[in-house]
């Protein structure tokens, strides 16, 4: 029977495992919100399924792109729709799972066009009290330590040249999903970083290293992608600037930091079915399924 739930956590929460075990139970197919796992030959640091879970579930969003090429929301949008149709022609459970929450919440909420870049002429404090002043309900979402938040406030305002938040709502897109459970795993913000420091010992074992250095070696304008935790460190060891207990050290800290902001935005934009450790989650999605 065809369902669709998202279950959502910070990075090394468990959740693809979950959500593998629940697609291959029921027979279902998987959306990655991983917005790493998109591209090829990211494989290890982006924590990708194994080759062998990809042949035994059916996952959309993993292997889509190289690292050199262009991927937006829109086009986001339309890996969901794909996904959609697959599943509703095996009438069967679709599992939209992954770190990537702003995904999940431009699908909900809609997509808001692209808008040029501007010359950011002002600080964070200066854009924060320009929009208290002239958008306050828009302002009162975000603080002024939030740097993506602002310049994309102020990238609209400068372009559209009216109040940002009545643009947006004129030009954003209409939501591709109207009604969805969500379910989130959560954890101990020790047991977590355990985890985390367990997964990164594993990812250098697995061959992150010799992953990074095939990377920058082919791609020597470094990409976006290639920026990302794990790999970003990995440029470091590789150009002798730290040695690989730093590198160890400091891929663990930065993705516990990312965890950190990924719980926080989850708290903040999602209204969840169910939030609790693994065991309950497992079992309310369970309950969800067989409903």
């Amino acid at each position: 029977m065809f369902k669709e739930f998202a279950l959502i956590g910070t990075t090394a929460s468990g959740k693809s495992d979950l959500g593998f075990e629940l697609a291959k139970e029921f027979g279902g197919v998987i959306l990655s919100l991983d917005s790493l796992a998109l591209y090829k030959e990211i494989d290890i640091a982006s924590a990708k399924p194994k080759p062998w879970q990809l042949e035994t579930v059916r996952h959309f969003g993993v292997d889509e792109i190289y690292p050199d090429e262009e991927f937006s929301v829109g086009s986001f949008f339309e890996i969901y729709k794909n996904t959609k149709d697959f599943a509703l022609s095996q009438n069967c459970p679709l599992i939209i799972t992954g770190g990537s929450g702003f995904y999940l919440k431009a699908m909900l909420n809609g997509l808001a066009p692209d808008v040029p870049k501007c010359e950011l002429n002002l600080n964070n404090q200066e854009i924060y009290e320009l929009a208290l002043n002239i958008d306050p309900n828009f302002a009162e979402k975000f603080s002024q330590n939030d740097s993506y938040r602002l310049e994309k406030w102020y990238q609209i305002y400068k372009f559209c040249g009216q109040t940002p938040s009545a643009w947006l709502k004129q030009n954003t897109k209409e939501s591709v999903i109207k009604e969805l459970a969500i379910f989130e795993i959560l954890w101990d913000k020790d047991e977590l970083r355990a985890r985390i420091a367990k997964r990164t010992k594993n990812m250098l074992k697995d061959g992150l290293i010799d992953e990074a250095k095939f990377l920058f070696d082919k791609y020597k304008n470094e990409p976006k992608p290639l920026k990302s935790i794990g790999l970003k460190e990995c440029k470091q060891f590789l150009d002798a600037e730290i040695s690989q207990s730093e590198l160890e050290e400091l891929i663990t800290i930065h993705t516990t930091q990312l965890a950190k902001r990924q719980r926080t935005f989850n708290r903040s934009q999602f209204e969840k079915k169910c939030v609790g450790g693994l065991a309950q989650t497992r079992s309310e999605i369970l309950n969800f399924l067989k409903d």
